[in-house]
């Protein structure tokens, strides 16, 4: 509502009414615009894991004489549990879980020692060196399979955990992960712990992890998800059933019940859930591990 102000000739002025701002009104459409993106990217995404929970609780056959719709056809609950027990997935995701254990722990454990050395300690060849290590994340499994094959049969680790562990005790993503984050931390912080009396195990594990714990953390889900997720070792390295892990599993389990596909896929769902329980636990972790140093303030 205009205000009328009197002035010394006699006129009066209205003040102007206070309408909505330009800016904001964009700004608005702006976020509105970026949900609606958001949200169609989201359905992109989610989609296909609606498609695999809808096609693993329908009956196989009469989900095909439906015509394959986008709805549940014969819902068949039980298909979760015939999974996990007739199929033997739970056998295969236990020996899964032990494999992945021993990987995450000594790429940890090694990664964190080389990041240490590559980034604090100086000695010959050092750029040489990590160069090198850097170069072998060009090397895909199969340039090595053969002759890691050959090793483990040699001394007899085949259908083992250490067989299914030892080629992948050590990461060179995770040195160079860590080490970026070691490289970081202030100089002057690690010449103040070694007047201390701070060696470099104590400097290591009191003050340089501590510090990059969100790197650290990242790296581990990284780790877990790429041992969890290992075919073309286990595939190789084992020849009895009782030894395959979960993905090999999931191959055997579709080719074996070809007339029973829910079962198969059902089985994908429950080999996937200590994947998305990990990744939701750890989601703050991954940004921030990911994204540290990006940003110089």
């Amino acid at each position: 509502m205009a205000t009328d102000v009197t002035t010394l000739d006699g006129s009066s002025d209205a003040a102007p009414v206070a309408g909505p701002r330009p800016g904001r009104a964009r700004s608005r459409w702006a976020a509105a615009g970026w949900y609606l993106v958001l949200t169609l990217l989201s359905v992109i995404v989610l989609f296909p894991v609606y498609m695999l929970l809808l096609r693993a609780i329908s009956d196989p056959l009469a989900y095909v004489a439906e015509g394959q719709p986008l709805h549940p056809v014969a819902v068949e609950w039980d298909a979760f549990t015939n999974a996990f027990t007739e199929a033997s997935l739970g056998r295969s995701m236990a020996l899964s879980f032990v494999v992945t254990l021993v990987i995450v722990v000594a790429q940890l454990l090694t990664s964190v020692l080389a990041a240490y050395a590559f980034a604090f300690l100086e000695f010959p060849f050092k750029r040489v060196l990590f160069a090198v290590v850097i170069a072998t994340l060009l090397l895909p499994i199969e340039v090595t399979l053969v002759a890691n094959l050959q090793t483990v049969r040699d001394i007899g680790l085949l259908n083992s955990v250490p067989g299914l562990s030892v080629p992948f005790l050590a990461s060179a993503f995770g040195i160079f992960l860590i080490r970026q984050g070691f490289l970081g931390i202030p100089r002057d912080l690690r010449d103040a712990a070694t007047l201390d009396g701070y060696g470099h195990l104590r400097f290591l594990f009191r003050v340089a992890v501590p510090l990059t714990r969100p790197i650290i953390g990242s790296f581990v889900v990284i780790s877990f998800l790429g041992a969890w997720n290992q075919y073309v070792w286990p595939r190789f390295a084992t020849t009895e059933d009782s030894w395959q892990t979960v993905q090999v599993a999931l191959r055997s389990i579709a080719n074996d019940r070809v007339d029973q596909l829910n079962i198969g896929f059902a089985a994908a769902v429950i080999a996937a859930l200590p994947l998305v329980v990990l990744l939701i636990l750890f989601q703050r972790q991954i940004v921030r591990g990911l994204t540290a140093g990006a940003v110089k303030g």
